[in-house]
């Protein structure tokens, strides 16, 4: 019997309701193009849910293998101490689940490259 696998896409949060809609539209068009698993947003802060309510009702709900996207461009303290604190706690109250964590997308030299690339041609010549 193969676990439920869930991707959680985790970004930051804002108090302006509006900064998550390109999370949104991310979230909507991974999960059309994968039925197979289940696709939610967390966040660190001010928004909801929270990246430790997420986790808990995914692993409540069955799914055994839970990946987090770290939407983040840059490693800031957020990252370097804020996640690996969320980690360690999740998989003590989570035993039974495979947490994993993604590199943060601007760790990812085809984002970055991708992103020059629509730098290069959006400049003025």
């Amino acid at each position: 019997n193969a676990k439920k696998s869930a991707l959680v896409l985790f970004a930051h949060g804002a108090r302006d309701a509006q900064w998550s809609e390109p999370f949104r539209a991310m979230q909507k068009t991974v999960a059309g193009k994968r039925p197979d698993l289940a696709v939610e947003l967390a966040f660190l802060e001010i928004m909801q849910p929270s990246l430790a309510d997420c986790v808990t009702r995914l692993a409540g709900d069955g799914h055994g293998r839970i990946v987090i996207a770290p939407l983040f461009l840059a490693q800031g303290g957020h990252l370097k101490k804020d996640l690996p604190r969320l980690l360690k706690d999740l998989g003590a109250k989570h035993p039974a689940a495979d947490i994993s964590v993604l590199p943060p997308i601007g760790e990812v030299t085809e984002l970055l490259n991708a992103i020059s690339e629509w730098l290069v041609n959006s400049a003025p010549r």
